[in-house]
């Protein structure tokens, strides 16, 4: 029975990871975006990225307020960081992006990743509570993931990243779930305490993401209305989709 249930688990987490990369597929019918499309494209994925850490913060609050405050304070400092030492650093190249794409591009793998990680500890102790809510937490994330995918891809493709990397880098940074699926489902005990944060965590840093970076760069492109429009519907779509999962 153990043996069943720890597959069952290393599968679903597995599941998530590659439900990420579905978010680059829009990507392979779209063939010439212009600086217009760009900034409505920075613009979504910021809206995405606010629901997103909308909905962490709602989970992390509903096991302990305190702690996942704590979370996005700690996120909102490591992200700060993280900024300062890759500008002092320079020279970077991440999915053939050189200068401030680059930078840019990996901040958001940076956030992105580091919110997998407690997804997939939500996943292995999801699984402790039972096969079934397992099973129904999984589906959520999987189905959370995709427009995740597309927050990454919304960023790297329109700066030159091609479509097949762009869904291979929005899976990598969903791997930390199915390698930390299976030991949160083992130690359940251990791992729940540390949940809420690491959902704030997560929260903090692309709240962060959102307002230094992609609105900023939005508003170079498009107007502020535009902007504004394109932001609270990318936000009202995630979130319905995220109530609708979580309501079946």
């Amino acid at each position: 029975m153990v043996e069943t249930s720890v597959l069952a688990v290393v599968l679903a987490a597995g599941v998530t990871a590659v439900a990420t990369g579905l978010g680059a597929l829009p990507f392979l019918l779209v063939r010439d975006i212009g600086n217009w499309w760009l900034g409505v494209f920075n613009a979504v994925a910021g809206g995405l990225m606010l629901a997103a850490s909308h909905s962490l913060m709602v989970e992390g609050s509903a096991l302990s307020d305190v702690r996942t405050l704590i979370g996005v304070l700690v996120g909102l400092g490591l992200i700060v960081l993280a900024n300062a030492l890759i500008e002092r650093q320079g020279g970077h190249d991440v999915a053939e992006l050189v200068g401030a794409d680059a930078r840019k591009a990996l901040l958001i793998l940076g956030v992105m990743t580091a919110h997998s990680f407690a997804e997939g500890v939500g996943v292995g102790v999801s699984f402790g509570g039972g096969e079934d809510l397992g099973i129904f937490i999984t589906a959520a994330i999987a189905v959370h993931n995709i427009p995740e995918g597309l927050a990454i891809s919304l960023v790297l493709v329109p700066r030159g990243t091609p479509v097949w990397k762009a869904a291979g880098w929005s899976i990598f940074t969903s791997l930390p779930q199915p390698l930390m699926a299976l030991p949160a489902f083992l130690f359940v005990l251990v791992f729940e305490p540390f949940l809420p944060v690491g959902f704030g965590l997560a929260a903090g840093a692309m709240i962060w993401m959102v307002f230094a970076e992609l609105i900023p760069d939005a508003l170079e492109d498009v107007s502020g209305p535009t902007v504004g429009v394109a932001v609270t519907l990318a936000f009202a779509v995630l979130y319905g989709v995220q109530n609708f999962v979580l309501h079946v």
